[in-house]
């Protein structure tokens, strides 16, 4: 499977990100290169799964919206009356 291609000023925000949330939340010092690993290998596993799940989320988003574009549809049709 092809690792999603970032571009690289996104990429070094996200590294960065990464670098900080070490710092905070683990107080362990990471470089910029395991950083940039760790960021590939969550781009690699884990973004698949949420790419999905975001598709499934417009598809319904999507068919939800078609429901009611089509019951509006049918209360726009005139009655017919047939003249006997």
């Amino acid at each position: 499977m092809l690792i999603m291609k970032l571009p690289k000023e996104q990429k070094e925000q996200l590294t960065e990100k990464i670098k900080y949330f070490f710092e905070a939340e683990r107080s362990e010092t990471i470089g910029s290169i395991a950083a940039e690993q760790l960021l590939d290998f969550v781009l690699q596993e884990i973004g698949p799964h949420v790419y999905n799940h975001a598709l499934n989320d417009a598809r319904k988003t999507v068919l939800e919206r078609m429901q009611t574009l089509e019951d509006e549809l049918y209360a726009l049709e005139k009655p017919i009356v047939t003249k006997r």
